[in-house]
């Protein structure tokens, strides 16, 4: 007969006691624990036998529950703990991983961190007079090579015309007209006065003359190539007046001289006209040196902007000049490439979190289509601007010129386009540099009005302030400050007096949250003084190296033009009737 009762709130059954042995037995088997249990004496009266028996039952189903409990309990404890662990843990291993230095842009909490210091700091300020302390050694050289030697050129084809479209900017322009007088005086032609191509980025529909002294042109090449401005009208009638009738003739990139004389020579004799579209880098920049220099006499001495722009360009020096008195009419001058499309094509993220990133999609997607969507292409901001390929803003360029001593009444004359978010992002730059100018603001809306819509020649006159101020500051690539370090050579004895920033050596300063003022001034007159030192140097030309350019080191192999060069205010700006 079976009675129920409670323990622990929990409700057992109580088995009969004839049976509860042999029940006992099949519920669980015997334990040497459970035998020790059962064989302890019992201390209870004989009336009360069936309740003690009842107890020491009970008593033992719990020491049996207590028992299973003692045995899970390190295995509970054992998951509780790793429950407990892996929470943190997980966060630890899933939480992202600190940005490497540099990675970040974070010089807008420099900048506001040190500014209290950098207000005030005008101590040790470098004068403009003094500030490039080396010179450049002059070698002893052999006499110029006749520049009319004609070795290694075909023989003078006269009645065979060169006609070439110039694309890109104004310094892709340039470039592209210096390599079509080098491919006319090799291949014996007479040259075309190139075409330009109109862009749908820079929307400059500028003509050659429109940016250069035309008439210039044509005389100061009429001993070593012939220029015209149209083929004869007899050939023309041949292709309907059309040139896009003429025959085009696609060259390779870099092409060698002895590819224009085998591939190209052969079809000119034949067809009396060629074309060559489009024309940008399509001539190597290791060629013959009486072929390169006709390069250097193209640049540095044909080349000469229009009257136009000539006459506003040499106003704007003036007023600069005028306005730079407190440091003896020298001026620093600084190419700032933070224009929109820069700032979208460099794929860099700055301080405008979300939304800038957003908009930069956009405009990405508005001017190069799927170009920056392509799976060949990585899209790594961080890994960017940590190898200096990102534009620099103008507080950084304001808080490095600081760092190299350039006090705050240091006039500045500011070359650039239409710069992204200008109001927020010049701010910083203009409370550091007060004095500082821009084509806007040193002309009249008048003076202006008929260089509005066109970007080359916009570009032209800034090219022209900066060409002649005491410092020039390249804060990207590009042809603008590629062509201009040249030209200042000529201008200052070899030396291009041109600030070129370590930009990865820069964000690693600017990334450190705790950055000291006095340590980043250090870091910056130690860039300074290595930048003086290598203004003067000359690259090894080697022949596999593209970049090693005529246009921004002109020495050794323009040395016969810079030799002879005319520093009057005829040089590059044409004199005024």
């Amino acid at each position: 007969m079976a009675s129920e009762y409670t323990t622990n709130g929990h409700q057992h059954q109580a088995t009969d006691p004839k049976t509860t042995d042999s029940s006992t037995s099949q519920l669980a088997p015997t334990s040497p624990r459970q035998l020790h249990c059962r064989q302890k004496p019992q201390f209870h009266s004989k009336p009360n036998r069936r309740r003690g028996k009842s107890v020491s039952f009970a008593g033992i189903f719990r020491r049996r529950h207590l028992l299973r409990y003692l045995l899970l309990l390190p295995l509970t404890l054992y998951f509780s703990g790793v429950i407990t662990c892996v929470g943190p843990l997980s966060a630890i291993l899933l939480r992202a991983p600190p940005p490497p230095p540099g990675s970040v842009y974070r010089s807008h909490e420099v900048f506001e961190k040190l500014w209290p210091e950098i207000q005030f700091d005008n101590s040790s300020s470098v004068e403009l007079s003094s500030i490039w302390r080396y010179r450049r050694k002059l070698r002893e050289q052999k006499l110029c090579q006749n520049a009319t030697d004609r070795q290694g050129t075909e023989s003078p084809m006269l009645d065979r015309y060169l006609i070439v479209e110039a694309n890109g900017g104004l310094n892709q322009q340039r470039s592209s007209i210096c390599s079509a007088v080098a491919v006319a005086g090799l291949l014996g032609a007479t040259l075309i006065i190139p075409r330009f191509e109109f862009h749908s980025v820079w929307r400059d529909s500028s003509e050659f003359a429109d940016i250069y002294d035309e008439e210039h042109f044509i005389s100061t090449l009429k001993d070593f190539v012939k220029v015209v401005r149209e083929p004869p009208e007899e050939l023309m009638k041949t292709y309907d007046f059309n040139t896009s009738n003429i025959p085009n003739i696609r060259v390779q990139a870099w092409a060698t001289h002895r590819y224009y004389l085998e591939e190209v020579s052969p079809v000119l004799r034949d067809q009396r006209v060629i074309r060559i579209s489009p024309f940008a880098n399509r001539l190597s920049m290791s060629v013959p040196p009486h072929i390169q220099f006709l390069r250097c006499l193209t640049n540095y001495r044909a080349l000469r902007f229009s009257s136009p722009i000539s006459t506003l360009a040499k106003k704007l020096i003036n007023r600069m000049t005028e306005k730079s008195s407190i440091s003896g009419g020298k001026y620093v001058s600084i190419h700032l490439r933070f224009e929109e499309d820069m700032v979208a094509f460099s794929c860099c993220l700055f301080d405008g979190g979300k939304p800038e990133k957003s908009e930069m999609d956009a405009i990405r997607e508005m001017g190069w289509g799927k170009k920056f969507k392509s799976k060949d292409r990585l899209i790594a901001p961080g890994l960017n601007r940590i190898n200096g390929r990102c534009p620099m803003t103008p507080l950084e360029v304001g808080m490095m010129l600081r760092g190299m001593g350039f006090a705050n009444d240091t006039p500045i004359y500011l070359a650039s386009g239409k710069i992204y978010q200008a109001d927020r992002n010049l701010r910083p730059l203009h409370k550091m540099f007060p004095l500082l100018q821009t084509k806007e603001s040193l002309a009249t809306a008048d003076e202006l009005a008929e260089f509005q819509g066109f970007s080359s020649r916009l570009a032209a006159l800034d090219y022209a302030v900066c060409l002649f101020s005491e410092v020039f500051v390249s804060t990207q690539g590009g042809n603008f400050p590629h062509f201009l370090m040249g030209h200042r050579r000529f201008l200052y004895n070899g030396h291009a007096k041109t600030i070129r920033p370590d930009k990865p050596r820069l964000v690693l300063l600017l990334h450190n949250s705790s950055l000291r003022w006095d340590a980043f001034k250090n870091e910056m007159r130690s860039m300074l003084a290595e930048i003086d030192r290598k203004g003067t140097s000359v690259p090894v030309v080697k022949k596999s190296n593209r970049k090693a350019s005529i246009y921004s080191n002109p020495l050794p192999e323009c040395r016969c033009i810079w030799e002879s060069k005319n520093l009057s205010s005829g040089f590059m700006l044409k004199t005024p009737e």
